[in-house]
């Protein structure tokens, strides 16, 4: 059992920009530095503010606030939410697991099962009771299941970094100036904050399916390797062989001749072998 001092790993979570570090918007900047040098999770409003039950809107009577634990975690969290933050949309354009793999929230159990637990919760459990974000669910079709959340980022989440609403208003202004800049250049006709906002958003539920239809289509195919590989090595090697058959025109083969068609044979083997013991990464 792990004692009380050890029970969360990573007891100092830090956010880490992803790989392709792209370069945010001066507001984006203006904020994440704010956040690094005002330490948001012991803000004043975190005590001031009455929490409320996102589905009835009620005050929670009962609330569990910030202990240091989830202080921490919050405090990588807000650099990350707003290193995605679109400024058109309010959208964070990132999932909760993107989130938490950037902030070191997330957890592997010794099979290799993730856990984004922890950041989840803090989400769920406190900034959305507390009113810093909203999360929004859509349903998939694909998967029968609801896709990850689309997070919206409130004037309330910028406060807590001494930002306020007319601040965040212009920004808006600011970023739209420049997008119809380019769109002008481009040819086309300016666009309102309601269109920017809406295309924004458009996009990132686009992208969103378009990441879940990629998933869908792994775990599909991974599933149909694993069911291969798990039959006798022979006789996984027979079923591959006809459908090389099936698949080539009479020419090909030939062509082939058995040695190249065992070697294709081999390929595809240890292909779908590595395939059915594969994970899910996402790009």
């Amino acid at each position: 059992m792990l004692s009380r001092e050890n029970y969360v790993y990573n007891r100092n979570p830090v956010f880490t920009a992803p790989k392709n570090n792209k370069k945010r918007p001066s507001f984006i900047c203006h904020a994440m530095k704010k956040a690094s040098e005002i330490d948001v999770a012991r803000c004043e409003l975190n005590y001031v503010i009455q929490p409320k039950n996102i589905k009835t809107g009620l005050p929670l009577k009962r609330f569990r606030r910030l202990n240091e634990h989830r202080a921490c975690a919050m405090r990588a969290m807000v650099l990350a939410m707003l290193y995605h933050f679109n400024i058109s949309s309010e959208l964070v354009q990132a999932s909760v697991e993107q989130l938490s793999d950037e902030c070191g929230l997330s957890t592997l159990s010794k099979v290799g099962n993730k856990s984004i637990t922890r950041a989840s919760r803090l989400i769920t459990n406190f900034m959305e009771p507390m009113g810093f974000v909203t999360c929004k669910k859509i349903w998939d079709r694909v998967l029968g299941n609801y896709m990850p959340k689309m997070i919206t980022l409130t004037p309330l989440f910028f406060m807590l970094l001494g930002i306020s609403e007319k601040q965040l208003i212009n920004a808006k202004k600011q970023q739209l100036g420049w997008i119809n800049k380019n769109l002008i250049i481009k040819g086309l006709k300016p666009i309102t904050v309601i269109e920017a906002k809406r295309r924004a958003k458009d996009i990132q539920i686009r992208n969103l399916f378009k990441y879940r239809i990629s998933k869908h289509n792994f775990y599909k195919k991974r599933k149909n390797a694993q069911r291969l590989i798990a039959l006798d090595e022979k006789e996984a090697r027979q079923k591959i062989l006809r459908a090389l058959v099936a698949k080539y025109s009479i020419s090909e083969l030939t062509t082939l001749g058995p040695s190249g068609l065992k070697k294709q044979v081999n390929i595809s083997y240890y292909y779908l072998r590595k395939i059915a013991a594969n994970t899910y990464q996402d790009n």
